[in-house]
């Protein structure tokens, strides 16, 4: 069975970005047709559907007019027409939250890969039971991605809650949550995505595909940061995996070492008692005879001896160098794991940062809009030329 990881995250909700309005520079716009679009609707008539009545109703229990909401729910709570960013409230309200939902990485599952297909069908069949699951969340913009690294899905939803007091029926995702049975506090929304990250694993299993346990999340980094310190994770651990098979096979030798200077001890040959072979004297003053039978046992044993003795120092010798290289082995790994470690440890998300980012990108897209607008607006006058001319006066002005 395959093991792939699933990744479960909030985005940042760009409904610009997810519909293709706005195509950033890592869609391959040749995969754009394999996009999948679940639903697509306009977030200020969703707003009108899910909040009007109840505004109505609450404007009728007021007295006085000071309390009453004038214009739009969306007008009243975030102080701006409907956008297709994310904009928060005072209150910290989000006009709506999105969840990217991945299985496997780019290396595994990519859209040049043979499983790109099975993990979108997968992805498919956990969306298709989404709304249901999630009664509270209004799914008003969900799309399957197939033209970047990876499938994946952009789920957009406004959560929406019950009161007795107030408005009956609000933007609330505490109360949402609470409503669809995960209780209240600030560990509700974990209890929430651990559900929805078990109906993923069931469908994953029936695909073929054991799941792994979710990713952390990538905290305050950039996307390219963390692309960068995964892939300097992955290599990290690929060596660590060498280098642990490189010191597996060193201990084997090792050991085998071990085993051949215990076999050669027990065959070292075990000199007989000299003392007890006859000798005789001689006449030539401390020679001796020997028996001829005694004699060439006493050289062959010697001979023997002779040989063993230069075989023991040798695997020795093997012996204390391979020693030397496990220990160094050892050391590398540990070095290595300590490095590997500081890419496992799982950052802490920075809201500030991320709201900055999501102002930045939405600014961004609505002076590039502008200046789109303005250059249509030259072109269809007959005014190219003059532009041009007063572009380069404008240029020469600042230079002088």
């Amino acid at each position: 069975m395959k093991e792939k990881r699933i990744s479960f995250c909030q985005g940042k909700g760009s409904l610009t970005h997810n519909n293709r309005d706005f195509i950033a520079e890592n869609v391959d716009r040749c995969r754009m047709r394999d996009n999948y679009t679940f639903i697509r609707k306009d977030i200020g008539c969703v707003y009108e559907h899910l909040f009007a009545e109840s505004t109505k109703r609450y404007n009728a229990k007021q007295k006085r007019n000071d309390r009453k909401i004038h214009g739009t729910y969306y007008e009243s709570l975030f102080h701006k027409k409907p956008s297709n960013s994310v904009v928060t409230a005072a209150d910290k309200r989000k006009s709506f939250y999105e969840d990217v939902v991945q299985i496997g990485k780019k290396e595994d599952s990519g859209v040049d890969t043979e499983d790109a297909q099975l993990v979108a069908a997968c992805l498919k069949e956990y969306m298709a039971g989404y709304q249901q699951r999630n009664s509270n969340f209004v799914v008003f913009n969900a799309v399957l991605h197939m033209d970047e690294a990876t499938p994946h899905l952009h789920i957009d939803y406004i959560p929406v809650g019950h009161y007795k007091r107030g408005q009956d029926t609000q933007n609330g995702i505490a109360q949402a949550l609470k409503e669809m049975g995960f209780g209240s506090g600030k560990d509700a929304i974990a209890r929430w995505r651990k559900s929805e990250i078990e109906v993923l694993n069931q469908i994953c299993l029936a695909h073929g595909i054991r799941p792994l346990e979710p990713e952390k999340s990538r905290g305050s980094m950039s996307v390219k940061e963390y692309k960068e310190a995964r892939q300097e994770a992955d290599k990290l651990k690929a060596e660590n995996v060498q280098l642990k098979s490189e010191n597996e096979g060193i201990s084997r030798e090792l050991t085998e070492t071990k085993a051949m200077l215990e076999r050669a001890n027990k065959k070292k040959v075990q000199l007989v008692d000299i003392g007890s072979i006859a000798v005789k004297p001689t006449i030539f003053g401390n020679k001796v005879t020997l028996d001829k039978n005694d004699y060439d046992k006493l050289q062959a044993l010697a001979e023997k001896e002779v040989v063993s003795v230069k075989r023991t120092r040798k695997l020795t010798a093997a012996n204390q160098q391979l020693s030397k290289e496990n220990t160094e082995l050892k050391s590398t790994i540990n070095q290595q794991a300590a490095e590997l470690a500081k890419y496992k440890k799982p950052a802490t998300i920075s809201v500030k940062t991320l709201m900055k980012s999501a102002k930045e990108t939405s600014e961004k897209e609505r002076l590039r809009s502008d200046l789109q607008k303005a250059k249509s607006f030259i072109s269809a006058n007959g005014l190219t030329e003059e532009f041009h001319k007063y572009k380069s006066n404008t240029k020469n002005h600042e230079l002088e």
